[in-house]
C-alpha cells in the first residue's frame, strides 16, 4: 500500500501535466497518456499495477455512463433515435457476429463461442477517445449527439453478448429461447430499475433539505447504486445506468439550482477525466505484461500481432459499411430530417466521420481483463491469453491509426450541416434569437408585475434599461472580441487589486473571497457569452 499509494499520486500527477501537453500540441489525450503508460511499464522499479476488472465495472465505468448521460441533448437523442438505436445495438450485434464467423474459420482453435466472446469484447467504440479528438475540430452538433448517444447503450448490449458467451464456454452449450428471456429481463428490467431508482433521488433532490454539496454526493452515490442494484437481480447494471442518468439529467431544473448545478458540473468535469486518464494510462502500462503471458501460452508476438491487425481491419469496414447502411435507412424512412440540399453522392462524407470514430477503450478493456484464467471445471480458460492481445491491439491500433487521422479526415472532408443532416437552426442564429426573446420577455415581465416601483427603485430601472438596450442593439454594437478582451482585462485588474487590498489587516478575508468569487463568476460568464 506504501509503495502503490505514491505511484498512483504520481500517476494523476502525470496524467494532469500530459493532458497540458496534448492540448498545446493538439493530439488527443488518451493517446498521450498509452504512450506514457507503456514507457512507465519498461522502468523495471516500477510498481506493478494490475487493473482488477471488477473496478473497471464497478468503479469506473458507471460513473463514466451517468456522466455522459447527463451531458447528451435530450432532445438529440429523441430526434435521432432511430440512428443511435441501430449503432448501438444493430451494428454491434453485426460486428460481433462477423468477428465471431470470422475467428471460428480462421483463426486456430476458436470455437463459434470464443468468437463471440471475441467479438463482445472489441464490438462497442469508446466516446471518451473520440470526444477528446473532436475537440480539435469543429463538427455538426447531429454527428457528435449521434456519437454520444451510441456511447450510452453500446456497452450494455455489448456486455450482453460477452456475458451471454461467456456461459456457452462455460456450459457447452446454447440455449436460444433462454437467452432470449435473460436479454429481455437485462434490458427491461434495467430500464425499469434505472427509472424506478432514478425517481426515488428525483423526490430526495426535491423534497429533502439539500445543499450543493449534499446534491454533489447525492449525483455521485446515484451511478454506483444503480448499477449495483441491476446486477443483484441479474439486469443490466450498464442499462440501468444510462436510463437512470438520463432521467435525473430530464430533471435537473426541477430537483436541483443553481448553486447546486455548476458545482457539480465543475466536480464532474474533474472526476471523469482523472478517471478516463486512469484507465487509458492502464492500457499502456499493463501492455507488457499481456505480451509475457502470450508468449508463456506458446503463442508468437508475431501471430498475435498479424491477428490483432487483421480484427482491427475488420471492425474498422464493418462500421464504415453499418454507417453507410445507416445512412441510406434514414434516406429512406426519415427523409423529413435531411437537408433539402441533401445529396446522397456527398453524404459519403457523413459516412467516413461516422465510420472513422470507432475508437475502443475503456468496455473493451474491462471485459477483456474479466476473462478468467480457469473455467468452473478446473481447465484453463481456451485462447485466454490470444484474446487479451487481440483486445489491447484493437484498443491501441484504433486509438492510434484513427485517433491521429481523424482530425486530418475532419478537415478535409469539410463536414457540413448543410449537406447531410438538417440541424433546426443555425446555432449561433439560434443562440442570438433566443437572448433577444429572453430580454423581451424579462422586460415584460418587470412592466407587468413592477411598474409601479420603477420609479422608487434605482437598481430595478438600471437593469430594465439594460436589458432594453441589450434588446436595442444591433449585431454590431453587442461584444465584439476586442471588447470582450478588455472586459476581462478589467475584471483581471479588479481581482489584483482586492488581492492588495486583502494584504490590509482590518479587512475581513472573508468579504474579498466573496468579491473575488463574484469577479470569476463574471468571467465565466463572459467567456461563455
Amino acid at each position: 500500500m506504501h509503495e502503490t499509494l505514491p505511484f498512483l499520486f504520481v500517476i494523476v500527477i502525470l496524467i494532469l501535466l500530459l493532458n497540458m501537453l496534448a492540448k498545446k500540441i493538439s493530439v488527443a489525450y488518451p493517446i498521450i497518456i498509452v504512450i506514457a503508460g507503456l514507457l512507465m511499464s519498461l522502468i523495471p522499479s516500477v510498481p506493478k499495477l494490475k487493473l482488477d476488472p471488477d473496478w473497471v465495472f464497478f468503479v469506473i465505468l458507471p460513473p463514466l455512463l451517468y456522466e455522459a448521460a447527463w451531458s447528451i441533448s435530450f432532445k438529440g437523442l429523441k430526434k435521432w433515435y432511430r440512428m443511435i438505436g441501430s449503432f448501438s445495438f444493430l451494428v454491434v450485434f453485426f460486428t460481433a457476429t462477423v468477428v465471431a464467423i470470422f475467428a471460428n474459420h480462421f483463426i486456430p482453435g476458436f470455437s463459434l463461442a470464443l468468437g463471440f466472446l471475441l467479438g463482445g469484447i472489441v464490438s462497442p467504440p469508446d466516446a471518451v477517445s473520440a470526444g477528446a479528438i473532436m475537440r480539435f475540430v469543429k463538427i455538426p452538433k447531429t454527428t457528435s449527439t449521434i456519437l454520444e448517444g451510441e456511447s450510452l447503450f453500446n456497452d450494455a448490449s455489448s456486455l450482453i453478448i460477452f456475458r451471454f458467451a461467456m456461459i456457452a464456454i462455460g456450459t457447452g452449450q446454447f440455449i436460444w429461447s433462454d437467452a432470449i428471456l435473460s436479454f429481455g429481463w437485462m434490458v427491461l428490467g434495467g430500464v425499469g430499475i434505472g427509472l424506478a431508482v432514478g425517481w426515488v433521488f428525483k423526490l430526495a433532490h426535491k423534497y429533502l433539505p439539500t445543499d450543493a454539496p449534499t446534491d454533489t454526493v447525492f449525483t455521485l452515490l446515484q451511478p454506483f447504486i444503480l448499477y449495483w442494484i441491476a446486477e443483484q437481480v441479474h439486469s443490466s447494471g450498464v442499462m440501468a445506468v444510462v436510463t437512470g442518468g438520463l432521467y435525473l439529467s430530464s430533471q435537473r431544473y426541477r430537483t436541483l439550482n443553481s448553486q447546486s448545478r455548476i458545482r457539480g458540473y465543475s466536480f464532474w468535469q474533474s472526476f471523469v477525466f482523472i478517471l478516463n486518464g486512469l484507465v487509458f494510462f492502464v492500457i499502456g502500462f499493463d501492455l507488457n505484461e499481456v505480451v509475457s503471458g502470450l508468449e508463456n501460452a506458446g503463442i508468437s508476438l508475431r501471430e498475435g500481432i498479424f491477428w490483432g491487425f487483421v480484427i482491427t481491419i475488420l471492425i474498422i469496414l464493418i462500421r464504415i459499411i453499418s454507417s453507410f447502411l445507416a445512412m441510406l435507412s434514414t434516406l429512406i424512412f426519415r427523409r423529413s430530417v435531411l437537408s433539402p440540399t441533401f445529396s446522397f453522392k456527398r453524404s459519403w462524407k457523413m459516412i467516413i466521420v461516422l465510420g472513422w470514430t470507432g475508437m475502443r477503450g475503456v468496455v473493451t478493456l474491462a471485459a477483456a481483463c474479466s476473462i478468467p484464467i480457469y473455467l468452473d471445471d478446473g481447465t484453463a480458460f481456451p485462447q485466454r491469453e490470444l484474446i487479451l492481445f487481440i483486445s489491447f491491439m484493437v484498443i491501441i491500433l484504433t486509438l492510434f491509426i484513427q485517433g491521429l487521422t481523424l482530425p486530418s479526415i475532419l478537415k478535409r472532408v469539410e463536414l457540413n450541416r448543410s449537406i447531410v443532416i438538417l440541424d433546426s437552426e443555425n446555432e449561433e442564429e439560434t443562440t442570438r434569437k433566443i437572448r433577444r426573446e429572453l430580454w423581451q420577455f424579462s422586460i415584460q415581465k418587470i412592466r407587468e408585475n413592477h411598474s409601479h416601483r420603477l420609479e422608487k427603485n434605482i437598481q430595478l430601472a438600471a437593469t430594465l434599461a439594460r436589458w432594453q438596450e441589450k434588446l436595442d442593439a444591433t449585431e454590431e454594437e453587442t461584444f465584439s472580441p476586442e471588447t470582450r478582451e478588455i472586459y476581462l482585462e478589467l475584471l483581471d485588474a479588479q481581482r489584483n487589486f482586492l488581492i492588495e487590498k486583502n494584504k490590509d489587516a482590518n479587512v475581513g478575508e472573508e468579504i474579498i473571497r466573496h468579491e473575488i468569487a463574484l469577479i470569476d463568476f463574471e468571467e465565466e460568464k463572459m467567456r461563455m457569452i
